[in-house]
């Protein structure tokens, strides 16, 4: 499924996901993710894109250099933004892995 993302699409692939939960924690719109209490994934109120985990500071560093995303404001290093016109397959990775990985793409249908 190729594509762009939107907080539509982003939230109905995250909820794909087996544990998967959305909250609001911090008021204001944001849609954080989670599976088991740990968030993968966060769509803010007001950037254009989706924040996800990487599983490591270097995965991220690698995919911001590959220019798959970038920096994500507000989170660990260990986090990418990717910006709304990303292919969506981007966000195909399973978050009880710790999140996007290099490689290891899923397809859900």
């Amino acid at each position: 499924m190729i594509g762009v993302m939107s907080r539509e699409v982003v939230n109905a692939i995250c909820n794909t996901f087996p544990g998967a939960e959305v909250s609001d924690p911090w008021g204001g719109g944001h849609d954080a993710w989670k599976v088991g209490g740990k968030m993968f994934a966060c769509i803010g109120a007001v950037t254009p894109g989706v924040s996800v985990k990487t599983d490591s500071i270097e995965t991220a560093e690698m995919l911001i250099d590959a220019g798959v995303g970038q920096r994500a404001p507000y989170f660990h290093r260990s986090w990418i933004l990717l910006p709304f016109d990303a292919p969506r397959d981007e966000l195909r990775h399973p978050p009880e892995t710790g999140g996007l990985r290099s490689g290891q793409a899923i397809e859900r249908a």
